[in-house]
């Protein structure tokens, strides 16, 4: 209990505080490893994965996973395409999911197009509720034209605000590239699949980033306690 990412950690474990923002002054590593230890994930996620929320000028979107797993499995990109449609809905954002490919629809083969095809009908099957589009390219998921000349008839198509990522290489240089070209503000890594928040700084965080963290991190400590007693 010395160091302080497990002190802070252990405080939002026991309830003494309702989250934890940490991470200007240490390794994203050092911040949340205390987390995956003791708090650990809700029932039915597997990992812990990430989000970015990408303002832009007429809308916010919602990009996972951009900064914790490399390399997911199907049965991992489902659950952050699942915990990515959660945290839309904590912001106000209804999730219109997007599984992310170089192939659009039955048009493509290969390793990495068969695994978003499988994380597709995984998440799918699990909430079913939940629209979600898979495989999809980036085009045809923000953009209605080329959305009706690639898949005409999805609900998805054209209209996602959730945008999965089938690695980390693919989402960590989207979300720069959006953010460095388009003029977006990138609030993030938003941690998703806790038990309770606990979210990452990046060292050198400026107070902006350190106030939109807070806040982000009280709004879902809101979300889990309206969920905590509609279930009780």
């Amino acid at each position: 209990m010395d160091d302080v990412s497990y002190f802070g950690t252990m405080m939002v474990h026991k309830g003494l505080a309702d989250g934890m923002v940490s991470g200007a002054r240490h390794t994203t590593a050092h911040t949340i490893r205390p987390a995956f230890e003791f708090i650990r994930t809700v029932p039915g996620v597997s990992i812990v994965s990430s989000v970015f929320l990408m303002l832009l000028a007429d809308r916010v979107l919602v990009y996972g996973d951009c900064a914790v797993v490399p390399n997911p499995d199907a049965e991992q990109l489902a659950d952050i395409a699942i915990s990515s449609a959660g945290t839309a809905s904590q912001f106000g954002i209804d999730p219109l999911v997007a599984m992310l490919s170089y192939s659009t629809g039955e048009s493509g083969s290969g390793a990495e197009v068969d695994k978003v095809r499988q994380a597709t009908k995984i998440a799918r099957d699990r909430r079913p509720d939940l629209p979600i589009e898979g495989p999809i390219q980036y085009d045809a998921a923000i953009d209605p034209t080329v959305a009706q000349a690639k898949l005409p008839g999805s609900d998805v198509a054209g209209r996602a605000t959730v945008f999965v990522f089938p690695d980390l290489n693919t989402g960590n240089n989207t979300y720069k590239a959006v953010q460095r070209s388009a003029g977006a503000v990138a609030i993030g890594p938003v941690l998703q699949g806790l038990r309770k928040p606990v979210n990452d700084l990046s060292r050198g965080a400026l107070v902006p980033d350190i106030v939109n963290t807070v806040a982000i991190t009280a709004i879902q400590a809101q979300a889990q306690a309206q969920g905590d007693g509609a279930a009780a």
